[in-house]
């Protein structure tokens, strides 16, 4: 079998800049209003989509204001609030004992220490990032489904590449006055220009200025 040929580090920022151009506006689409919602709605996106998670997110900031509020919650109540979603039982579970943590350890506030945040439950590297990125503006790439199809289909890192190592490689391309605003692109991209049917040939989709 032929060895992979992948992109070059210029070859790799030409492709993510040209991403970049195509949206110059890139943002989380979900929402929230607060670091400690950001957080919860981040947990709940887990092979569910944005769009799903903000059907139930006005209720769910209205009920669940602070930490403090979803702790004292039943499992059941906040399943309710967010039976809509993929996996809900997990994550009702995973949101009640994050609360619990941050109101014991961190007196509701959200530790802005990525160890701290992939130690919560349910939190892994994808969660910690956005969080830090979104909530702190801490500079980060967060490696969803999207970032993980685009890299591999523009050869940027090989195909048998884990998240971790997708985001190590994009950190190495590019300067981290960009990780933010590339890792929304790159969704947003993967969205609504290269969905994960296209087939096409990937370059086919950028649109140069």
């Amino acid at each position: 079998m032929p060895k992979e040929k992948l992109l070059s580090t210029e070859e790799a920022r030409k492709v993510l800049r040209t991403i970049n151009q195509m949206y110059p506006d890139a943002k989380s689409e979900l929402v929230w209003d607060n670091k400690f919602h950001l957080l919860c709605a981040v947990l709940m996106s887990a092979q569910t989509t944005d769009k799903m998670v903000n059907r139930v997110m006005p209720k769910f900031i209205e009920d669940y204001p602070d930490p403090d509020a979803l702790a004292k919650a039943s499992i059941k109540d906040i399943e309710n609030h967010i039976s809509k979603i993929g996996l809900f039982h997990s994550k009702a579970k995973h949101l009640k004992e994050t609360a619990e943590i941050l109101v014991d350890k961190y007196h509701s506030q959200i530790p802005e220490d990525k160890k701290d945040l992939v130690s919560l439950p349910g939190v892994g590297e994808k969660t910690a990032n956005v969080v830090l990125a979104d909530g702190f503006g801490v500079p980060a790439i967060a490696v969803d489904t999207h970032v993980s199809r685009i890299s591999k289909r523009f050869h940027i890192v090989p195909q048998n590449s884990k998240p971790l190592e997708i985001e190590k490689r994009l950190e190495e391309i590019l300067p981290k006055d960009e990780w933010i605003h590339t890792h929304h692109a790159m969704i947003l991209f993967g969205r609504y220009s290269m969905t994960a049917r296209d087939k096409n040939d990937p370059y086919t989709y950028l649109k140069t200025k």
